[in-house]
């Protein structure tokens, strides 16, 4: 299940929520943990708009319920600000990631692209060259 936020003038530049049902962390906080790592990467800031509840329920095919739970618990944490009439925004305040939560989170996402790369045929020596060249142009671009 995916969906994605849109910045509030660049609509271009989105993140995308991806809902695992089987690896036991509850709908709410892989919600939660997704929005705060957009955040303290840069993809979504201070002012950013965020989807209603009731969209995001259906982009995501979950309880709007499960949706407001993650969002209250941000608002009340100060990482987003509700506006009545108007929706919820990226607040100024930036979530606190212990170092724990932000190791476990990498060496997962880690392993799956190194899983993905081996179902691909990828060996180690090439997955390595490939990611040294793609920063290589990713580079090239920015500059």
């Amino acid at each position: 299940m995916n969906s994605t936020i849109a910045r509030g003038a660049l609509p271009q530049e989105v993140i995308n929520f991806s809902l695992d049902q089987v690896n036991g962390t509850p709908i709410y906080r892989q919600i939660i943990q997704q929005i705060e790592y957009a955040i303290l990467s840069g993809r979504i800031k201070s002012g950013d708009k965020l989807p209603t509840i009731r969209s995001l329920a259906v982009d995501l095919k979950t309880n709007p319920n499960t949706i407001a739970r993650a969002y209250d618990e941000l608002v009340i944490r100060g990482i987003l600000e509700t506006q009545v009439g108007s929706g919820t925004y990226i607040s100024d305040k930036k979530p606190v990631m212990e170092d724990d939560s932000l190791n476990r989170k990498i060496k997962e996402v880690l392993g799956r692209f190194v899983q993905d790369m081996r179902d691909l045929g990828v060996e180690n020596r090439e997955l390595i060259k490939l990611i040294e060249l793609f920063f290589r142009e990713n580079q090239e671009v920015k500059k």
